[in-house]
């Protein structure tokens, strides 16, 4: 039965217009205070991303007004929490170059963990914001004006959620996120937050969550490429083989825009019987765990999605890598990580990849030392020849060591910088403790050298960075001798460029190695080691010939040319052909050609 015109006229005269404006705002103003806070200007706005946003944001808000019942909290506790993702925003994506994404939420342990050590200082828009939430509420708490404090009916609240309901429909079943304007730019995802809005971007990013199956090259095509590769050579020399990544281990000297009070790699990389070289990697100040993926399993995050962490998404069951190639050849394979079990799910992934005992900051065998708050590489390297010295005999040994030594943030107080810039000492705070660090790993580096020279059991050690330092912007543009605004793709590669190193007690190949990336790194140590290679690994063999560096960033071909995964070029079908053989190994499923990734044993 329809009410007559008067009582329509009534019972709207008793809802209180200021409430019903605030409430209407608010999803608008959140979202402007979200996008102020992660560092956006207005101009990085446009009609449909606010759109769009404030939709997002308003299922958020009417959901809370539904709960608590007052339009004036539920306001200032929306505020609140967009306000901590932008600033949360901000802050992922100076340490580690993107912002907060879906997959982050796997990894809230590892984040807890290493946050104590990074400097979370307050933007001068973060300070402004807060202040003005914190007037707000105390206003409010002092004139208690009835209009604010007033709590809503159930009739209210329920009207409330059905407006929530009605959003989501709009958000999640409407074709308004698919929008370019929401398309998430996976090689720049910080500014794709900025221009498109970080909630909108957020979402649209959980379709990455799976990997799209690509369409070509076929199966039939694949094998039959495969099966046209060369027979690698094999040798019985099968040494004990030791891998270290190192936390943040950077070479900024080879740019040659540094005047430092000494060299922090002079020992490392004046090495008698050694190769000494650079890679690249596909992350930037953080993101360990993804250069280890790279590197043991030679797949590469060029084909995944920006920001994933392999291990808590793709590495879900027993898959190959170089640590299942040393069992199929009778090593024992032991990993090392001096820091928490739990960092990054590795003692879940580390038995998926094949390792046979896990050794974190819990079990070491050895004393151990610290720098800052973390164990030092000194102690790392003595955790490895623990491990030489207590292996059966005639058992071959595989030692795989994460270091932490160098892992950020640079801002102990405390902690005295032996390495400064003659140019500008401290100036550059952070950069100068993290030049510390790493010099601390050039003078622990003999421990292994010396000790293993001495052994008659043949042994090779590669150690590689996984990625470069999160330091001052100025001294990186220093250091590159360019701002990241007038980068070249060559110049703009070099972010995520460090050094490598390969030594032997016994000869090695008289020769050096062109700037590779991880995931081709390896294939160089099983050949040094003489050992033999899977289908797959044979394959990246040949590849690194025409493309010796493959990233998340781009590629790089025989001649040293850099090129964005947003081209298409001659190089193209070959990208094609390995992100298919890669989707094949870690998604197949039933139709994965396991003979392309088994490992393969010596006679």
């Amino acid at each position: 039965m329809t009410l007559p015109l008067k009582q329509v006229r009534n019972h709207f005269q008793q809802i209180n217009k200021p409430l019903v404006l605030l409430a209407l705002l608010t999803p608008f103003t959140t979202y402007l205070v979200m996008q102020f806070v992660q560092g956006c200007s207005i101009f990085d706005f446009s009609l449909l991303a606010i759109v769009g946003n404030s939709l997002c944001i308003g299922v958020v808000f009417f959901a809370l007004f539904a709960l608590i019942g007052n339009v004036f909290i539920s306001s200032l506790l929306c505020h609140l929490l967009f306000g901590i993702f932008g600033a949360a925003n901000y802050f992922v994506s100076i340490f580690r170059g993107t912002p907060v994404l879906p997959w982050d939420f796997t990894a809230l342990q590892t984040a807890a963990a290493v946050a104590g050590s990074y400097d979370l200082i307050p933007t001068w828009r973060m300070v402004f914001v807060i202040a003005i939430l914190l007037a707000m509420g105390f206003w409010v708490y002092k004139k208690r004006p009835a209009s604010l404090l007033h709590f809503m009916s159930w009739k209210f609240r329920l009207g409330s959620l059905a407006i929530c309901v009605c959003l989501y429909s709009v958000v999640a079943f409407s074709s308004l996120l698919s929008s370019p304007t929401f398309k998430p730019d996976v090689w720049n995802q910080t500014q794709s937050y900025k221009q498109g809005g970080a909630v909108a971007v957020f979402l649209r990013n959980l379709e990455f969550l799976q990997v799209e199956e690509p369409t070509s090259p076929s199966l039939e095509e694949l094998d039959q490429h495969l099966s046209a590769l060369p027979i690698s050579e094999q040798t019985q020399q099968t040494p004990n083989i030791i891998a270290i990544m190192n936390e943040s281990w950077a070479d900024f000297e080879e740019f040659g825009n540094l005047s430092l009070n000494k060299s922090v790699n002079s020992y490392i990389s004046s090495l008698p019987n050694s190769i000494w070289g650079h890679c690249y990697t596909s992350v930037f100040g953080a993101g360990t765990s993804t250069s280890e993926f790279e590197f043991l399993t030679g797949n590469s995050m060029a084909f995944l999605s920006s920001g994933s962490i392999p291990y808590q998404q793709y590495i879900t069951r027993p898959s190959s890598s170089i640590v299942s190639t040393m069992k199929a050849n009778g090593y024992r394979t032991v990993a090392i990580h001096p820091g928490e079990e739990t960092s990054w799910q590795r003692n879940i992934a580390y038995p998926l990849l094949g390792f046979d005992a896990f050794k974190s900051q819990e079990t070491l065998d050895v004393p151990i030392e610290m720098e800052r708050e973390y164990i030092s590489d000194a102690t790392s390297f003595q955790q490895i020849i623990w491990e030489f010295e207590n292996k059966a005999p005639n058992e071959k040994l595989f030692v795989f060591n994460v270091t932490i030594q160098s892992h950020g943030g640079y801002t102990d107080k405390t902690y005295p910088a032996e390495v400064t810039l003659t140019d500008a000492p401290g100036q550059f705070p952070k950069a100068e403790q993290y030049l510390t660090l790493a010099s601390k790993t050039d003078q622990a580096f003999p421990l292994l050298v010396d000790y293993f020279s001495q052994q008659e059991e043949p042994t090779i050690i590669l150690m590689f960075g996984d990625h470069q330092p999160s330091l001052e912007q100025e001294f990186l543009d220093k250091a590159y001798g360019v701002t990241q605004d007038k980068m070249t793709m060559e110049q703009y590669m070099d972010k995520y460029r460090t050094p490598f190193v390969i030594w032997a007690n016994y000869p090695l190949p008289d020769s050096s190695i062109p700037d590779t990336s991880l995931n081709f790194l390896s294939q160089y140590l099983l050949r040094y080691s003489g050992l033999p290679q899977s289908t797959f690994d044979q394959y990246l063999w040949e590849l690194h010939k025409t493309m010796p560096a493959m990233t998340f960033v781009g590629y790089t071909d025989a001649q040293g040319n850099a090129y964005s995964h947003l081209e298409t070029n001659e190089f193209t079908p070959l990208i094609q052909e390995y992100r298919a053989l890669q989707y094949n190994n870690l998604f197949g499923k039933s139709n994965r050609q396991g003979q392309w990734f088994a490992p393969l044993a010596l006679p």
